[in-house]
């Protein structure tokens, strides 16, 4: 009788020290694989970052815009033919299936600090096949910028631009309340709405498969998705943002990028 409770407390103690060898070994093989993944890609598997549901009133090129990436390679990543039409509650891909890295985590994110970024940035919606109304209009393939560039607006320079500054990546230009505000080039209006945060009514041009450009706080927008304006035509009013000085903010991207507008407008 003793022997059998000795041998019975044994088998316990050997079925407990075995459970344990078992559960160390599960928890040093999740530590592995864990350190071998990139900090990313653990980011998103525990957020679920990286894809973006389609809200109502989107484009492609505002959902490209809004985090600092290139509409044809934001197309590319999802398999959208080029008349780059998407649809409510569509799930989109924001990086580079092969390379695993996250839009907007680079110094290029725009959707930090309140400027260029959405609230509702993944909400949830049920899927349906009503398409956003992005017109299907071609355009010539181009990569060179426009020969001739205008100012948007007269008016006084209010700051320069900045890559590191979420709010200086154009620039501000001071003029008066229901001022004209004109495609600074000829093109295609790509966006025209006040669904991102930060820039109040906010016009987008393509002028070709390389540079877009931006104007926003509008007071009012005179253009709708679609429309092509030549150099020069009115597209908005100039309205204001968090104070009562009238002005326009305007921005022009290379491939989805920032660049310095002063480098392609004209010396007054």
């Amino acid at each position: 009788m003793r022997w059998t409770m000795i041998k019975a407390s044994f088998i316990l103690r050997f079925t407990t020290l075995t459970r344990k060898i078992h559960f160390c070994a599960f928890l040093l093989f999740a530590i592995l694989v864990s350190g071998c993944m990139s900090p990313q890609m653990q980011s998103n598997r525990q957020d679920g970052k990286g894809r973006y549901t389609v809200k109502q009133a989107d484009t492609l090129y505002s959902i490209a815009w809004r985090y600092g990436l290139d509409y044809k390679m934001l197309a590319n990543w999802n398999q959208i033919s080029d008349d780059y039409i998407i649809y409510l509650g569509q799930r989109l891909i924001m990086y580079n299936p092969g390379y695993g890295a996250v839009a907007g985590d680079s110094s290029n994110r725009s959707s930090e600090a309140g400027f260029g970024s959405s609230s509702t940035d993944q909400p949830t919606i049920s899927a349906t096949t009503s398409s956003i109304k992005v017109p299907v209009v071609k355009t010539p393939i181009a990569t060179k910028p426009p020969s001739r560039w205008r100012w948007p607006v007269e008016g006084k320079l209010l700051n320069t631009f900045s890559i590191k500054q979420l709010n200086r990546r154009g620039i501000d230009i001071a003029g008066k309340l229901g001022q004209p505000v004109r495609a600074t080039a000829a093109g295609r209006v790509v966006y025209s709405g006040n669904g991102l945060v930060g820039y109040g009514n906010l016009i987008i041009i393509k002028h070709n498969d390389t540079y877009l450009s931006a104007y926003a706080y509008c007071q009012e927008r005179l253009v709708n998705e679609g429309t092509v304006v030549k150099a020069g035509a009115i597209i908005a009013k100039m309205g204001h943002h968090k104070s009562k000085l009238a002005k326009l903010h305007f921005e022009i991207r290379k491939n989805g990028k920032p660049v310095d507008p002063m480098k392609y407008l004209p010396n007054k």
